[in-house]
């Protein structure tokens, strides 16, 4: 018989021992396999040097364009080291990397975690505008970007969720660096979603629903006043009220559109 069967105690003793070597062998080998995996099929990169050098080549990846490698430094960077001096900045740094390399999802969540635990941080602004910009990319497909496709009948994916969050950042920022360029995105913003109430609003009103396209007329008209469509706007209230009989407000309507877009059409066609 063994010495282990003949003392139980120093058996269980060895038996500790050896899983505790072993829960450490496979740590070191885990972390290992992290390294080396998170550059994938890029430039290795060794985090176990200064993580200010780490975080200079992420940096330096994101300045050439390489926005798969430095989001793996970048990641590989939170994991490690989530209390670090860079923490917040990986947070901003990894939300435009994911926004630069087409993962508008993971780049609106990044950007949401970083508005979530850093509301008074001095760089809110910018996180807004990273996540406007995810949010508005999101609904661009290449065809309406290049071909200028008229898409005006198709619901505006995350339209209203990028107007909410670039109307905010120029409300709140107008002195960002990152105002002007929102600002622009908003007027497109605009004029795509007036377009929309409208083309919904002219459903209605071919079905006699007179209140419905009233409704998404004024809504049209109201929360995206100075569209472009603003005098399609207006039109379609007046077919609206008349509609429903009320002649008054379908003559005070075409005299605002007579009074602010001259030279318009009075009537739908």
């Amino acid at each position: 018989m063994s010495n282990f069967l003949k003392n139980p105690r120093q058996a269980n003793h060895a038996i500790a021992g050896l899983r505790c070597r072993l829960r450490m062998i496979i740590v070191v080998l885990l972390s290992a396999a992290m390294i080396s995996g998170c550059g994938g099929t890029e430039e290795e990169f060794d985090l176990t040097r200064n993580i200010r050098d780490a975080y200079t080549d992420a940096q330096d990846a994101v300045n050439n364009g390489n926005y798969r490698k430095a989001i793996g430094i970048f990641e590989a960077l939170q994991a490690r080291f989530p209390f670090s001096e860079f923490s917040t900045q990986i947070q901003l740094e990894l939300a435009y990397a994911y926004y630069k390399d087409g993962r508008e999802e993971q780049a609106i969540e990044a950007s949401e975690t970083f508005l979530r635990e850093n509301p008074t941080h001095d760089r809110v602004d910018y996180a807004l505008y990273i996540q406007g910009l995810a949010y508005f990319e999101r609904g661009q497909s290449f065809m309406m970007r290049v071909f200028k496709k008229d898409i005006n009948g198709r619901p505006p994916r995350d339209g209203q969720r990028a107007f909410s969050l670039l109307s905010r950042l120029v409300d709140r920022y107008p002195a960002s660096a990152y105002a002007e360029d929102a600002q622009q995105r908003l007027v497109y913003l605009k004029n795509r979603l007036a377009a929309y109430e409208n083309v919904v609003a002219l459903f209605y009103l071919e079905r006699d629903a007179y209140i419905a396209a009233l409704n998404r007329a004024k809504e049209a008209l109201e929360t995206y006043h100075g569209a472009d469509s603003g005098a399609e706007s207006l039109r379609i209230m007046i077919s609206a009220y008349e509609g429903l009989g009320m002649t008054g407000l379908a003559e005070d309507t075409r005299r605002v559109l007579e009074k602010n877009f001259a030279g318009e059409p009075v009537a739908l066609n």
